[in-house]
Order: structure tokens, then sequence, then C-alpha cells
């Protein structure tokens, strides 16, 4: 499958080499090609830069966000929730028909840390999304956990731990699952709706303060029932 990752941050990484590593092939948005290529500094998270990270990924290719989903059939959102939703605004056209699994988080870091939420209760950033994107199949998935754990739940308590799901379209989630399946996901709950991501990004103020508490991104919630 061809699939384009919008976002060269660390979690746009993470699915990329994954995916790649899997045997996809991968193709990386960003806005500013040549500028992505060539920047020499560590993110603000410490990461390294582009260049040095392509090195040892050299398959997964590196193209405008336009270029990258015009050549996909499935398509990733890993934007800053601050900025995804007028980066896929002007997506409308390639993203038509696709897929496009959501995995941002509307996190508002203008007062500090920790962030608070710039949308939540009777709206969501994936609800926002599929209003903007109306012929776009999208499916808010991953957002609840840690990158690495996202791409292999295996790492924790050997993959027993939930992974959620919520979107429109039952073929477009059922796609998303086979996705997660690979990456090694045991157990996925389909949540419904694009409504119900309202209730995956607002874990985010307990799943941060959780990361306070514990020192470690490393830990996942596991759902329990009778």
């Amino acid at each position: 499958m061809k699939i384009a990752i919008l976002g060269t941050g660390v979690v746009g990484r993470t699915h990329a080499a994954r995916l790649s590593e899997l045997g996809h092939e991968v193709i990386l948005g960003t806005q500013d090609v040549e500028r992505t290529r060539t920047v020499t500094e560590k993110d603000a998270m410490g990461n390294l830069p582009f260049g040095e990270w392509q090195v040892e990924h050299q398959s997964v290719e590196l193209a405008t966000f336009a270029d990258a989903v015009s050549q996909s059939e499935i398509a990733f959102n890993a934007l800053k929730g601050e900025i995804a939703l007028s980066v896929l605004s002007l997506l409308v056209r390639e993203l038509s028909g696709k897929i496009l699994v959501d995995i941002a988080n509307p996190l508002d870091f203008s007062k500090g840390m920790p962030p608070s939420l710039s949308v939540c209760n009777t709206d969501s950033l994936g609800e926002q999304i599929q209003r903007a994107l109306p012929e776009t199949k999208v499916v808010k998935a991953f957002n609840t956990t840690n990158a690495f754990l996202q791409v292999e739940p295996m790492k924790l308590a050997s993959g027993d731990h939930h992974l959620f799901v919520s979107g429109n379209d039952a073929a477009a989630k059922g796609v998303v699952s086979e996705i997660a399946r690979s990456y090694g996901w045991k157990h996925i709950i389909d949540l419904g709706d694009i409504t119900t991501a309202r209730g995956t990004e607002m874990l985010l103020p307990i799943w941060l303060r959780l990361w306070s508490a514990l020192k470690t991104p490393m830990f996942n919630f596991k759902i329990i029932q009778e």
C-alpha cells in the first residue's frame, strides 16, 4: 500500500519507519521540502534533524503535502493539532475519497504546560477535520498513547491494552484496524462515529498528568469488563 504521512515530527517519523518496515511505500509530507531536508538543528524535543533521520530510512520519500497525498492510497495526519485543520483544508481535492487516519490532538500550549484542549465537550478536532473534508473518510485512531507504543504495542504488557477508533465509515475503520493489527494491536474498540473522537481527545488531560506522575510516556489504558 502507498501511504502518505503528513508531518515530519516524531509521530510522523515513527509511523513512517514502521510502515516502511512492514513493506508499505511511504511518503512523508511537509510544507517545504528543501527546508525540511536542510535543517541542521534538533527540534524542541531533541529529535534529530530530518536529514539525519532519513539516512537511516532511505526508503521513505519526502514530498510536499499535496504531492504526498496525491500519490497515496491512504493518508495519516501526524501534524500538530494547532495547524492540522488549516493544512488539511488545503487538501480537499487530494484527500477526496481517501481514508485519513487522524492521530492529532487539539492541544493548546498558549498558557504553557500542561496544555489544555482548544476544542472539547461538544466538538472535537476529528469532527472539525471531517466537516472540512466531507468526501474524506476520517478515522480517529492512535491518539491516546505514545508514538512508540502506537506502532509497537507489544513493548508494553505484551500488547494487553487497548486502542480506540472513531469514524463514520465502517469499511474505513476496518482498514485502519487492519493496519493497527499489523503493528501488533490485539485489542481494538470501535467507539462509533466521528463524534466519539471527543472522548478520546479528552483523555489527553489525564494522559499528560499520568506522564508527569509516572515519569514515562510508556503506558496505556486497558479496558476491563465483566
